[in-house]
């Protein structure tokens, strides 16, 4: 480390000689291999890759500027905190996205099932997955990009690094999809959101183009929803059965065209709208110094922290138990920040839920569970893997019986009362063998459920949750459908006056009491899972290196689905009346003397029981015949007196003051 602070304060003075002797510094000297390795000095994992191809550079020829400062000075914020894009970039699913053992099995799979596609199935996988390897070599007019060839590239394998987005061309951005990106090849540009016509302060681009060779420019696509299209709309030619091309395509999956499709679209100026790096690549508050080394640079604003968080803790928690086998950059404890922030954004900024007892009688309580997607795009979103779905817990008095359960899951992880094939949608739910599932299921070309991509044809249910502002009017609706919900749910994506654009849905339990009329407690659940067990049933049929690898990890990892929202309420609608000709009262109200009396007790009411406004359980006095003190000093706020008899509950809500 001793080296690597002396080689940088070397490169200083020699940056301030150059300064003073009049003109802007001219930086001269290349970043040697003992500098780039004291910037990595006690990083964690393997080491970010260094080289490059003939377009492409990996993410450690980044490093020593836009990496962890020894110095301090870089990359950190007002209060020290290092905020460096390269250490948040690498623990994030975008940095391995050539190393997801996921994908690799997925992609082996496809190949599997269609052989005589194979190459064809890796060069359009690897395209957004491993973008700078597959596309140096398209560009070099090398042909396809194979696993085999990703594999000993270490270029392909820096996954969605640094330079592959920020050379992107603005020709076309938003137009092109699956993968098909354009790139700035002539002069050697490198984007970023700084030097443009409102920017005070000047590029210094002298170090970049001595040290890397590219040359730093002002690119306001940098901040624009349309740089991810490229890779976050993926339509699929479809073949049948026998691996035959149909001439049909497939909306495999299409985050950007949900984005479109939302009130969060910006791209018409819309001063409300969010563009995908508003969430993603989240502002800084702070003014941040961009480059290391040079500490005349003055602070930048705004500032896009590299976190790339999005909603997929479980494959990164796979990761972070994988680091040594998958031969990954990132440490334990940078894998443990990108999971703080996949979890903050997936649990605090997602999903608003509500629940409500409409109406109660002995036979049945009227339960609806209200959503509202907050995402700019569907909830869940991509890989058609994801899911979400709700769960229903209904329990007595106590806490301790349930009533009623709906979509729980069981010790595979698999929701019960899940159908033999798929869960239609449900706007109405009346059993314990019905659940809520949020997904997209595919159809082959014979209406089968299907997940295999390559045979998906139809869409057999696509009930996710639409962002706000969606609409099936819209001109981009055909690239990302609703399926499968009922025209009768007239309150999916639609306010109470039947206007679409809502992005929510009100789910409504219709609960079978039995003739049960106490007090109930209500858990409304909503849970997320990346890669269900049904989904990976078809995988696993199938054996290759790749998927028996990712089957062994994904069997010894945490397979537990995420809690994304709970809520809890306590429901006393029925029984509160008829307690005068029972003959009982309960007095007084407000109690001011700290005693609560319950008189008119004979031998027909079997138990008196007092809850606080939390549905606890705070007394159950002896029975006496009478009249019934109930002590409750020290305890002022709301309470119900519970009062049981064999037919039936009443209950009294009293105010201890």
């Amino acid at each position: 480390m001793r080296l690597g602070v002396m080689l940088a304060l070397g490169a200083i003075v020699a940056v301030l000689i150059a300064w003073n002797d009049g003109g802007p510094p001219v930086a001269k000297a290349y970043h040697t291999a003992e500098e780039l390795a004291a910037f990595a000095a006690d990083r964690g994992g393997q080491g970010l890759a260094v080289g490059q191809n003939t377009y492409f550079m990996a993410s450690g020829n980044c490093e020593g500027c836009h990496g962890h400062d020894p110095m301090a000075y870089a990359g950190v914020d007002s209060n020290g905190v290092d905020v460096n894009v390269v250490d948040d970039w690498r623990s994030s699913m975008m940095a391995n996205s050539a190393r997801d053992p996921f994908w690799r099995a997925k992609v082996s799979h496809e190949g599997l099932v269609n052989p005589a596609l194979q190459g064809i199935i890796e060069d359009k996988c690897t395209s957004c997955h491993a973008p700078m390897g597959r596309h140096d070599k398209f560009l070099t007019g090398g042909g396809h990009y194979s696993i085999a060839e990703l594999e000993q590239d270490p270029i392909g394998l820096d996954g969605v690094s640094c330079v592959g987005c920020h050379i992107q061309s603005a020709d076309s951005l938003g137009l092109l999809f699956s993968g098909n990106l354009r790139f700035d090849t002539l002069g050697s540009p490198l984007y970023g959101p700084y030097g443009g016509p409102d920017d005070p302060l000047p590029l210094f681009g002298a170090p970049m183009t001595s040290f890397v060779g590219y040359e730093p420019q002002y690119g306001a696509h940098i901040n624009s929803a349309a740089l991810c299209a490229g890779c976050h709309t993926l339509i699929t030619e479809t073949v049948d059965l026998q691996g035959n091309l149909t001439g049909g395509s497939f909306v495999e999956q299409a985050t950007y065209h949900e984005w479109l499709n939302s009130r969060f679209n910006d791209l018409n100026g819309d001063p409300n709208g969010i563009s995908c790096q508003g969430c993603h690549v989240p502002r800084n508050d702070d003014a941040v110094v961009i480059s290391a080394l040079y500490l005349f640079l003055q602070r930048r604003f705004p500032f896009g922290m590299h976190h790339f968080a999005g909603a997929n803790s479980f494959m990164l928690g796979l990761l972070k138990e994988n680091i040594g086998p998958l031969g990954l950059t990132a440490n334990e404890t940078q894998f443990d920040s990108t999971i703080a922030r996949t979890l903050r954004l997936l649990q605090d900024q997602s999903l608003l839920m509500e629940a409500t007892v409409v109406d109660r009688t002995a036979d049945t309580a009227f339960i609806d569970v209200s959503l509202l997607n907050l995402a700019g795009h569907k909830f869940p979103s991509g890989y058609p893997s994801r899911r979400a779905f709700m769960e229903l817990l209904v329990l007595d008095a106590s806490g301790l019986d349930t009533l009623f359960r709906s979509g729980g899951f069981d010790d595979t992880y698999e929701v019960v009362g899940h159908d033999a094939d798929w869960e239609p949608h449900h706007d109405v739910i009346t059993s314990a063998d019905q659940a809520q599932i949020y997904e997209h299921v595919m159809g082959d070309v014979n209406g089968d459920k299907t997940t295999v991509l390559l045979r998906a044809d139809q869409h057999l249910k696509d009930n996710r949750l639409v962002p706000e502002g969606f609409t099936t009017g819209h001109f981009a609706y055909d690239t990302c459908v609703v399926a499968g919900v009922p025209a009768t749910d007239v309150d999916f994506n639609r306010d109470a006056l039947g206007v679409e654009g809502n992005g929510g849905d009100i789910v409504h339990y219709h609960v079978p009491m039995g003739g049960y009329t106490g007090l109930i407690n209500v858990v409304a659940r909503f849970w997320y899972q990346t890669a269900p067990a049904r989904w990976n049933q078809e995988l696993f049929s199938y054996s290759s290196a790749p998927i028996d690898s990712f089957e062994t990890m994904y069997n010894n990892a945490d397979r537990k689905p995420v809690l994304v929202k709970e809520v809890q309420l306590t429901d006393f609608s029925v029984g509160i009346d008829g307690l005068s000709d029972l003959g009982v009262r309960v007095f007084p109200n407000p109690v001011r003397d700290g005693v609560l009396r319950v008189s008119g007790l004979t031998g027909r009411v079997r138990e008196v029981v007092v809850y606080d406004a939390g549905g606890r359980e705070v007394a159950r006095p002896l029975l006496t015949s009478g009249t019934l003190t109930v002590p409750m000093h020290g305890r002022p706020g709301t309470y119900l007196v519970a009062i049981r008899t064999d037919e039936r509950s009443f209950v009294e809500r009293v105010v201890v003051q």
